[in-house]
């Protein structure tokens, strides 16, 4: 095939807006912090179970204390209860019964009142838990969303330089004849397609060319259309290439 250096060169031109065009689809669709998010979202959800079991320990612990309180409440009006029983009694034996019962009810009172200050210690540690595990689950939130708007940014800006990539690479390969565009295409599936050859090296695989190779090259007409021996991509021959 023979296509003009000018041509040729354009396929260069093409490869790299391709290159840049790859490098924006990949941002676009993976942002950096998109993998840091993730793990963010599943942190998140572990902190969520814990903190949901946190939170029925200091509900279980409410319900008890609530309880207890109850049961002290349920002594105090029967201690007054008694107590009004025994001032308006006259009859002894009665009086030494509702005596025992008060007595009986004092120490269940303290056994109760014993109870509730441990349950409020619990329920103290119990609160400061789930505040502990609120705040981690906040901070978790921050870092998320921060990250997200990063995020967000990144995929706009790989938007638009995908979208401007993809106006000037149809703008240029507007200008390359159809036969030669079709054969860089077909090349660029498995690599670049096309490159330039400087000081002797492809710029695409990095490979330096033998002596033979280059004899070759200095054989062959500007006008022809040449490859890589290495990656077979075509091969841009400049005043930089050495030949």
């Amino acid at each position: 095939m023979n296509a003009s250096p000018a041509d040729q060169l354009r396929l260069v031109e093409v490869a790299e807006l391709d290159a840049r065009i790859r490098q924006a689809d990949h941002h676009r669709k993976n942002p950096p912090q998109a993998a840091r998010v993730q793990e963010l979202l599943a942190q998140r959800q572990t902190l969520s179970q814990e903190l949901t079991t946190r939170l029925g320990a200091r509900d279980d612990l409410r319900t008890e204390l609530s309880r207890i309180e109850s049961d002290v409440a349920l002594v105090d009006a029967r201690s007054a209860r008694d107590t009004e029983r025994l001032a308006a009694s006259s009859n002894s034996k009665e009086a030494q019964g509702l005596e025992s019962e008060l007595a009986s009810l004092a120490r269940r009172k303290s056994d109760l009142e014993d109870a509730e200050l441990e349950v409020m210690e619990r329920l103290e540690q119990a609160d400061a838990a789930v505040a502990e595990q609120e705040a981690l689950i906040a901070d978790t939130n921050a870092q998320g969303a921060e990250l997200s708007a990063e995020a967000k940014r990144v995929i706009a800006e790989a938007t638009a330089a995908f979208d401007a990539a993809t106006r000037d690479r149809a703008a240029i390969a507007g200008t390359v004849p159809a036969d030669l565009l079709a054969v860089y295409e077909k090349l660029a599936t498995r690599g670049a397609g096309a490159a330039v050859l400087r000081a002797r090296t492809c710029e695409w695989c990095h490979m330096v060319l033998s002596g033979t190779d280059l004899n070759a090259l200095r054989q062959a007409p500007e006008d022809e259309v040449v490859y890589c021996p290495e990656c077979g991509s075509i091969l841009v021959r400049t005043y930089d290439s050495g030949l």
